[in-house]
């Protein structure tokens, strides 16, 4: 992903990245200490947020948002399926509709087909 954000960051392309400890206690640090790990370790330079929860009865709004305009929603009996794992990832417009999620196991080159015909 931050090859991703290096390449396609001048057309507009931002990563809003939101570290969540719901997944086998893998973001148990601090904020400070979790953007610390990832700016020296992956040289990442895209937005960082505060940690939030992601799944459950308090998922973060955002997080509400963003599953109910993707797959993991089910219109007809409206309900969510949880994001399945750490680093699940969403593409979203200019306008902030959800285009579509990308499970963690899909690699940033697949993500790159679709955000191109965004920008």
């Amino acid at each position: 992903m931050v090859k991703l954000h290096q390449k396609y960051r001048d057309r507009g392309f931002e990563i809003l990245a939101f570290p969540c400890n719901q997944f086998m206690g893998q973001e148990s640090g601090c904020d400070l200490d979790i953007k610390k790990f990832v700016t020296e370790k992956f040289k990442a330079e895209f937005r960082l947020f505060s940690k939030i929860v992601v799944n459950g009865q308090d998922c973060h709004p955002l997080y509400k948002y963003l599953r109910a305009g993707s797959n993991l929603y089910d219109p007809v009996t409206k309900t969510f399926q949880e994001i399945p794992w750490n680093f699940a990832k969403f593409l979203v417009d200019s306008e902030g509709k959800v285009v579509k999620m990308f499970p963690p196991s899909d690699a940033p080159e697949i993500i790159e087909t679709d955000l191109e015909k965004l920008l």
